[in-house]
């Protein structure tokens, strides 16, 4: 890297259901000013700033900004489907990276509302049309939900090849509780047994349950990055380097591989892990801890399997035997995950780096992974976008 690039301050705040948030810029701008104060700086420092949002009108990250500072930095608002708060840090992290500035603000939020995710544009061509077709064809199915369809049916997908049970979703969304019961920036912090998974409401019979799937959810998390170079001048902390990153969309597989699990960017996944492992040279098994991408239970399981956590149908053993939990070979989602801890769709990247920052500087408090060292963040929009990050402690 030309530069080593430092996540000097983070900042995030506690996620909440719609209608018990406040107003996005005040979300925001706590977030924003969290990470500063973490940080150690001025806001006056900042060069630049990467402001991502699913759900909103133009320039409405320079609404949430101007309630930071207006010092007339370039301002640049992001939108990635679920993957934008970390497609922010991506482009912070390349602008550092490149000499480009010495000290940028990755800034992501979220004001969502009930229910499930919509077209908000309907008098035009959806972005998703290609993989409503694929998704028709191949799991049908028409009376539930899109978003459960695209992911479901990537884990029936699964359970068809490999004999995956349902119950082995059901140990990951609990997992997912007990680790969220934890983490006091979490929404849901009640732990749920294996057993209440299963006997919750069925919203596709055979196939998914309600709480393996994640609710919509209001937040806003934050992040400052850096050179090594300025933190140094500055006296900041340099104890977190983004080690390697990688950011991928979809090739034609996703269409022409007949699967859901590649409708839902299974090998884009695969493949941004591998830039990012070949690139640090290190492998997904010297890794302490990994926060991904948990929109529903089944995107977990395949996950593991696109990150090289587990062999390719190897996904069911390794949850059985916990070795995605304390204990095992690597800490999934300490913070929750989506599942627990909620996916303002904005702020979920960064929400992801603010965990993984506190893991490796050893505040992660109760969360905390003992020892860890390399921390792997994977963020993923459908449509599509997926950006994998590695973390190293310095």
């Amino acid at each position: 890297m030309s530069q080593n690039v430092i996540v000097a301050g983070v900042g995030m705040v506690p996620f909440t259901k719609p209608g018990a948030n406040e107003p996005y810029p005040i979300m925001a701008s706590k977030a924003a000013k969290q990470a500063l104060a973490d940080a150690g700086i001025a806001y006056d420092k900042v060069q630049q700033a990467y402001v991502g949002y699913v759900y909103g009108d133009s320039t409405a990250g320079q609404r949430a900004v101007y309630e930071v500072g207006m010092t007339g930095i370039p301002v640049v608002n992001v939108n990635n489907n679920c993957s934008t708060g970390s497609t922010a840090l991506y482009l912070a992290r390349q602008a550092v990276q490149s000499g480009a500035a010495e000290c940028v603000l990755a800034l992501g939020f979220e004001q969502m509302s009930p229910g499930a995710l919509g077209s908000v544009f309907n008098d035009r061509p959806s972005p998703f049309e290609r993989f409503d077709a694929a998704t028709d064809e191949l799991v049908g199915n028409s009376e539930v939900p899109l978003a459960l369809r695209y992911f479901g049916g990537a884990g029936l997908a699964h359970m068809k090849e490999f004999g995956t049970p349902l119950n082995t979703f059901a140990q990951i969304r609990a997992k997912a509780s007990r680790h969220a019961s934890n983490n006091p920036l979490a929404l849901f912090k009640t732990v749920v047994t294996e057993e209440e998974v299963m006997n919750a409401p069925m919203m596709w019979p055979g196939v998914m349950t309600r709480l393996m799937a994640c609710p919509p959810t209001c937040g806003a998390a934050a992040a400052i990055i850096c050179s090594e170079a300025f933190a140094k001048k500055h006296s900041l902390k340099t104890d977190v380097r983004i080690l390697a990153q990688s950011m991928t969309t979809d090739t034609p597989v996703v269409f022409e591989g007949r699967d859901m699990r590649e409708v839902v960017g299974f090998s884009m996944a695969k493949n941004a892990a591998k830039q990012v492992y070949e690139a640090a040279g290190i492998g997904p098994q010297d890794l302490n801890v990994v926060e991904l991408h948990d929109c529903f239970a089944h995107n977990e399981l395949i996950t593991y399997e696109s990150l090289g956590l587990c062999p390719r149908g190897g996904a069911q053993k390794f949850a059985d035997d916990g070795d995605n939990t304390y204990g095992g070979k690597v800490v999934t989602n300490p913070s929750g995950g989506l599942l627990s801890k909620g996916h303002p769709l904005g702020a979920t990247g960064l929400a992801q780096c603010y965990e993984l920052t506190r893991q490796l500087r050893g505040t992660a408090e109760k969360t905390q992974v003992e020892g860890a060292r390399l921390a792997l963040q994977h963020n993923l929009g459908l449509g599509g976008a997926c950006v994998v990050t590695l973390y190293g402690k310095n």
